[in-house]
């Protein structure tokens, strides 16, 4: 005799969104949890947004760089309810956790305003113009979330583009020259680009999948070589360009056989690690010329 059965609630019940959008809960379902709304659910993200903004307040503070930081903050939190309450406005989807998403979308749009009023007694020209580009890349971002393709590799690559900026508004707004401001936003995206490429990859291999050797090693090795020009125009420190080089040997031995088998929130946690020495790398080789 068949099963008669249906599918739990939220767990595999049909639905023509993708496995990642924020409206894959039936209707029927009236609990939600508000975490899962008022923060971005990728973990590595928050890796994106704070380890330029530390590393550029830490090098150049000023009451510009405030400001520009709580920008970014806005922006950052916004856009998961954001992705949630225009998902149910495209569907027209009655869910209980619309309304949560849009006061939490007003809630952080708040910040994000303060940060552009205060913002604008501190901007010059390039600055305008660098978020008049990025206004576009935003809205590519926000379908994205919506369509369901946010963990895709390339919009997970601008993001890296877009959120490492904030070094460089944040140390022209504190004094330092275009080529220093821009050379400490390459640091970052040389930094976290790779690590987004390496950490999919490693995971496909830990997973038994098929992965790209090739395309870590590329990614890791122009970050270096990138990096080296930089100090050789005495643009970044040396202390900088070492922890590039343990960037570099850490993704080639973790995508060898030699490797530790390791879970995800691991590989995260040395990822998070990684980071903050890079974050340090920075901050003591500008202040300490190494």
């Amino acid at each position: 005799m068949k099963s008669t059965r249906s599918a739990a609630p939220g767990k595999h019940g049909s639905s023509n969104m993708t496995r990642d959008s924020p409206l894959n809960t039936p209707k029927t379902n009236k609990r939600f949890r508000v975490r899962g709304i008022a923060l971005p659910i990728e973990h590595g993200g928050w890796g994106f947004l704070f380890e330029p903004l530390v590393a550029a307040i830490a090098v150049a503070p000023s009451i510009g760089g405030v400001w520009i930081s709580l920008l970014f903050i806005g922006a950052f939190l916004t856009r998961q309810p954001l992705k949630v309450w225009f998902s149910a406005l495209l569907t027209k989807r009655e869910l209980p956790q619309t309304r949560t998403a849009f006061y939490f979308v007003v809630a952080y749009s708040v910040v994000f305003v303060a940060g552009l009023v205060g913002s604008l007694n501190y901007f010059r020209v390039e600055n305008n113009v660098l978020f008049m580009l990025f206004v576009p890349v935003g809205l590519f971002q926000v379908y994205c979330d919506v369509s369901g393709q946010s963990r895709r590799l390339i919009p997970e690559l601008i993001g890296v583009v877009v959120l490492s900026s904030s070094s460089a508004a944040i140390t022209y707004a504190g004094g330092w020259t275009a080529a220093e401001s821009i050379a400490l936003w390459a640091v970052f995206v040389a930094r976290l680009a790779p690590s987004v490429i390496y950490v999919r990859n490693r995971l496909r291999l830990e997973k038994g999948k098929r992965f790209s050797y090739a395309r870590v090693a590329a990614a890791n090795f122009a970050a270096l070589l990138g990096v080296g020009i930089l100090y050789s125009v005495r643009l970044v420190p040396l202390l900088t360009v070492f922890v590039f080089a343990v960037l570099t040997g850490r993704a080639m031995m973790g995508m060898s056989r030699y490797r530790v088998k390791s879970k995800a929130i691991r590989i995260g946690i040395w990822e998070v690690i990684y980071g903050i020495l890079t974050v340090l790398s920075v901050i003591a080789g500008y202040y300490f010329d190494v």
